[in-house]
């Protein structure tokens, strides 16, 4: 009898366990959902606060940006004109965009001329505003002063601003014409790398003027590295050249693709890109007009996108290398 009994118990103990574990059962799937919920409320604690701050960006691009962005899509695939009845739209597909790359030799020449000549700037500008926030980060006498310094030309030259000093001629180096550098390069150097050279030069000082942002974003990165750490490898005995490529550089990967995001963002749309400047001379143009200058810019766009592409993919890879290797 009691046998009996406890085989019931146990037979029924058996039975409730496999229900509680087989993966049909309601309480199972009770399991997955809470699991599920519990995973999205980590992420979301983990993820909520940078998409409330991306949230007014996202406001203002989804009623303000999106529909001309969309627009300018529709309208490359267009030939557009202006009537006195108002815009008249021609479906034309990709021909805007054949034009672009087989007829228009003048686009085409001013987009590789201009991509080679940021190529060069940015690298610059980026170890320019490396080195200097290195600097900048030391303890000296006056040291919020000469940040200070180094950030004032992101406040003054932008727009017109920008554009008078060039016009004015402070772009430029004098040292160039001085000791004939042009000569120098043109006879040293293929003709195909002397003219992004000699126009990265003309424009040596906006290596200057456009690393304020840069040296800031530097300096709060090299504020995020514990000082234990530099003190504990001195301990072990390494020089200050081994700590740095050993800890500073490391460390410094993510800020580094974030500003060489943030440069290639502002210098493509420099003042006086002539890219840009073509873009504009043919939306006026009876010949092209509005649709072939949206298929200019949407090609433009989408080099500048797969540049981003390849920094942040480059980024990530040294970022996760370093992971790995802790």
């Amino acid at each position: 009898m009691n046998t009996d009994s406890g085989n019931v118990v146990k037979s029924g103990g058996i039975s409730m366990h496999s229900a509680e574990t087989s993966p049909l059962s309601g309480g199972s799937r009770m399991d997955d959902k809470q699991r599920r919920r519990r995973y999205f409320l980590y992420r979301w604690k983990d993820y909520g606060v940078g998409y409330l701050f991306m949230l007014p960006w996202m406001i203002g691009f989804a009623v303000l940006v999106a529909f001309p962005v969309g627009w300018s899509l529709f309208n490359s695939f267009n030939k557009v004109r202006i009537t006195p009845e108002g815009f008249k739209f021609e479906w034309v597909g990709i021909d805007n965009y054949r034009r672009a790359f087989v007829e228009d030799n003048i686009y085409s020449i001013q987009l590789i001329t201009y991509f080679q000549e940021m190529l060069l700037m940015i690298p610059l500008i980026l170890i320019f505003s490396f080195f200097v926030s290195l600097l900048l980060n030391q303890k000296f006498p006056g040291r919020t002063l000469v940040r200070a310094v180094f950030f004032l030309p992101v406040i003054f030259a932008t727009g017109q601003v920008l554009t008078e000093l060039f016009v004015q001629g402070a772009g430029k180096l004098p040292f160039i014409e001085q000791y004939n550098l042009e000569g120098l390069v043109r006879e040293n150097v293929g003709p195909r790398i002397a003219e992004p050279m000699l126009a990265v030069l003309s424009k040596a000082v906006i290596i200057l003027w456009y690393s304020g942002v840069q040296i800031l974003i530097f300096i709060a990165g090299f504020q995020t590295i514990p000082r234990t750490i530099y003190e504990a490898v001195r301990i072990d005995g390494a020089s200050p050249w081994e700590s740095f490529w050993k800890i500073t550089l490391p460390a410094m990967v993510p800020f580094i693709g974030l500003n060489a995001v943030f440069t290639i963002v502002d210098l493509f749309t420099f003042p006086f890109n002539p890219v840009m400047d073509h873009v504009r001379a043919n939306m006026f143009k009876p010949a092209t007009g509005y649709g072939y200058a949206s298929a200019l810019a949407w090609i433009y766009f989408a080099i500048i996108i797969a540049l981003l592409a390849i920094v942040l993919w480059i980024t990530y890879r040294a970022a996760k290398g370093r992971r790995e290797m802790r």
